[in-house]
């Protein structure tokens, strides 16, 4: 098994490269590689968790457990739904290169548990990133991809602070290090990942990002970009008794302040990312079930951000005059029921399992961005619809793709079945009616422009530093 792991490990970046000198054969290589890491995180569910120390505390810490596997199940099953999705789109050997080198960044990021082998994943995640938002190579697609670069570095200095500072203390980089580390360290760490994750005010970074980015990059970061960040924070929570409730206090502001925004939002991918934003709060308000709930929200955003791409409008306001053909309706009605947590779909069982491993303080808050989603997503689920096609016929990629994500949410219904019970079926629906009412009759007329100003570049920045005294506060408290 541990000759297995590192060759995983390592089979994305020399795939990367031999896809670039063989581009006649990157498709198919790289969904070779994706199907690989969706056998290997299967593995992960059959086998007992695996440690692996390099170096001894110098070096390299891995741990692959059911909760890494959930997060590695997430990006191999999203990164085969982006390649479907590109596979007669005409994109270079070079954008196949960069988007498997980012696959397997992503899966060492979710496999690391110490300070170094971590920053290291992260720096590779932000470039591999920011040359496929630059992909396009236009003014505007370079200045988002160099705003995300230029934050996301700036945060990694900060957590880089904190690591030296915990190997200070301990004379280790392992994440158990940080349980003896000063409170500066704490901050400093979860600083840096707390902006990574795209966790509360530190990522508003996210929504011009994710909106303004292509199509099937909006995907990936949506899908499981983000996450890397917002795994070592989960494990923080479960390793160190005293930062629990740190993380999950964050969890659940993440939740109210993305979904706060996405009711109002009248931009159907600034909507979506928004509630990237509140659906990763949700993860971290319980983190020892994180990671069916990050497979859930993972399929379901991918699956959301394809299928936008389809609509004839991005402004919900069009759309409402803007009827849609019902096949593409039928797939954005699946997308929005299992993420607002409808039975049959894997939402409904990821929101009651969440639902019940929450700390009696996180429950109103927790409800309420409940309630927001089903708001929001009833955008969707009501807009105008009719039976026909456009001229131009959709591409077998695009619902090779959508079927993979939406199916993927059938089958993971099953992982917890225990939740289909008469008290667990009536609350989510009892939620979904009520916000489908508040939308229909007061959300639906309010015309609210809320203010850009902190996602601004020299904001975003201020802003770290705001976090940064924040949680220095909420440490030593």
């Amino acid at each position: 098994m541990n000759t297995l792991t590192i060759a995983w490990l390592a089979l994305p970046f020399f795939i990367g490269f031999i896809s670039y000198l063989l581009p006649q054969l990157d498709r198919y290589l790289s969904l070779g590689v994706a199907i690989a890491s969706l056998g290997y995180s299967l593995l992960l569910f059959a086998e007992p968790p695996l440690t692996l120390q390099l170096l001894d505390s110098f070096g390299v810490t891995l741990q692959l457990d059911p909760l890494a596997g959930f997060f590695i199940l997430t990006n191999a099953l999203v990164t085969a739904a982006v390649i479907l999705y590109c596979w007669q789109s005409g994109r270079t050997a070079f954008f196949y290169m960069q988007m498997i080198i980012l696959h397997g960044s992503v899966n060492a990021a979710f496999a690391c548990t110490d300070f170094i082998s971590l920053y290291v994943a992260l720096e590779v995640i932000s470039i591999a990133a920011f040359l496929l938002i630059a992909y396009p190579r236009t003014d505007r697609s370079i200045w988002v991809g160099l705003r995300y670069l230029f934050t996301s570095n700036i945060a990694m200095l900060f957590y880089l602070m904190g690591a030296v500072l915990v190997y200070q203390a301990t004379h280790s980089f392992a994440f158990a290090g940080l349980a003896a580390a000063p409170p500066e360290a704490i901050a400093l760490i979860c600083l840096g990942l707390l902006v990574k994750g795209g966790i509360f005010v530190s990522g508003l970074w996210l929504p011009l990002t994710h909106s303004e980015s292509e199509t099937p990059v909006s995907a990936l970061l949506s899908g499981v970009v983000v996450k890397a960040g917002v795994l070592p924070l989960a494990r923080f929570a479960l390793l160190i008794e005293e930062i629990d409730p740190l993380i999950r206090a964050f969890g659940v502001g993440t939740a109210l302040l993305g979904v706060g925004y996405a009711v109002f939002e009248k931009d159907t991918k600034r909507m979506l990312a928004f509630h990237t934003v509140s659906q990763l709060g949700f993860i971290l308000a319980a983190p020892e079930v994180g990671g069916f709930y990050a497979l859930t929200h993972g399929l379901v955003k991918s699956a959301l951000f394809l299928i936008a791409a389809k609509l004839p409008s991005r402004n919900f306001k069009e759309l409402q005059h803007q009827p849609m053909p019902r096949s593409i309706w039928i797939a954005l009605v699946m997308a929005s029921f299992s993420i607002s947590g409808f039975p049959l779909l894997s939402g409904f069982g990821a929101k009651v399992l969440t639902m019940k491993s929450l700390l009696p303080w996180q429950v109103i808050g927790m409800n309420l961005a409940a309630l927001g989603t089903a708001i929001s997503f009833a955008k969707f689920i009501f807009l105008p619809h009719e039976n026909r096609e456009k001229p131009e016929k959709y591409q077998l990629g695009f619902w090779a793709a959508v079927v993979l994500l939406i199916g993927g949410l059938a089958v993971a219904n099953g992982v917890y079945y225990e939740a289909y019970t008469v008290a667990n079926i009536i609350k989510p629906l009892g939620t979904i009616a009520l916000g489908w009412l508040l939308y229909q009759f007061v959300f639906r007329q309010i015309v609210i422009k809320l203010p850009r100003l902190l996602e601004q570049f020299d904001q975003l920045v201020g802003m770290m530093s705001v976090m940064l005294v924040l949680l220095f506060w909420m440490v030593l408290a």
